[in-house]
């Protein structure tokens, strides 16, 4: 029998008007402390997007208040199970936008978007030859994980999507185009979007990854990797029949599935790297970010200016000449 855990991530979101998202946004992180929850929410006249963590019975409250609000009544929530808050604090902050795209035309999903696929729908699809996946997501996303044959745009954030489209179109023409994302919020604008640009036949994976790896028929089948989230879990698994690595270390290549955040603050970049490598190079990116005077990694393993230079002599670097 398996154990059930104490404590819940609630993933969510709706397209929905929302009247003054700023007092909205105050008086819900009021009510969101009151329960105990901790997480992030965003709030725009368009709707809200949420991930939240809380006991059993904090999530279950929080869930049904947002059901008894008429303009959430029909509020998906994708569950998991966890052993402890996925969040330190609770965030709820009002956008102009829920997903950054910043179109000139924007999209409503409610009136304009791609058909939904179901979870089988979708693995079926994908294994279509007149088929291409693009994958909706940033790109260290992709890294950690993604569908088997996705196209990993090159891009380093989400409002970058329509022009490296619009760049890259030839690998579209005369194909079904489908798309995916964590929880379906990206997907539902994205796709809609490429649907207003002309595309005749564009599929969204309904619900996002995150539905998809609890699918008791398709088990998440074709998706390589782990599925990136944005809390304090980092990873979560999502292939239930095999689980093929593809992360690969960002120092040696090696196969590898452990996010860090490189040590100089003002570089901040994530990066996959094993713990023996986060050593080796001080968790920086780059030299110039292993020898910067602000290196959180020097700091917090208290090295002094000798040990720092012992460490990249070993890989071949020296400390600045001040």
């Amino acid at each position: 029998m398996t154990e059930v855990q104490p404590y819940r991530v609630l993933l969510y979101y709706m397209y929905v008007h929302i009247d003054n998202p700023e007092e909205f946004a105050s008086q819900h992180l009021d009510f969101c402390k009151e329960l105990g929850l901790k997480g992030r929410i965003l709030v725009a006249e368009e709707g809200i997007n949420g991930t939240v963590s809380g006991t059993i019975e904090q999530t279950d409250a929080y869930m049904e208040a947002m059901r008894d609000d008429s303009r959430f009544a029909d509020m998906v929530f994708k569950i998991d199970e966890a052993d402890s808050h996925a969040f330190k604090k609770m965030h709820v902050r009002p956008r102009s936008e829920l997903v950054t795209l910043r179109l000139e035309d924007d999209v409503n999903p409610n009136e304009i978007t791609g058909q939904y696929l179901e979870p089988k729908e979708f693995f079926e699809a994908m294994q279509h030859p007149d088929t291409v996946v693009i994958d909706a997501r940033n790109d260290y996303e992709y890294d950690l994980g993604h569908f088997r044959g996705a196209i990993r745009p090159d891009i380093k954030a989400f409002r970058e999507l329509p022009d490296w489209i619009r760049e890259n179109k030839e690998q579209l023409e005369g194909k079904k185009v489908l798309t995916y994302c964590t929880g379906g919020i990206r997907c539902e604008k994205f796709s809609g979007w490429l649907v207003k640009e002309g595309f005749e036949n564009v599929g969204q994976l309904h619900g996002g990854i995150a539905t998809y790896g609890k699918d008791p028929e398709v088990k998440g089948q074709l998706w390589d990797g782990k599925m990136y989230v944005f809390d304090e879990r980092i990873s979560v698994p999502v292939n239930r029949v095999e689980h093929v690595v593809v992360g690969k270390d960002y120092f040696t290549g090696e196969p590898c599935e452990r996010y860090v955040n490189c040590a100089n603050p003002e570089c901040n970049k994530q990066i996959l790297c094993s713990e023996e490598n986060e050593h080796t190079y001080l968790r920086g990116c780059t030299h110039e970010c292993r020898v910067h005077p602000r290196n959180l990694y020097v700091q917090e393993h208290g090295l002094t200016q000798q040990d720092v230079a012992e460490r990249l002599a070993n890989l071949g670097e020296e400390l600045p000449v001040k």
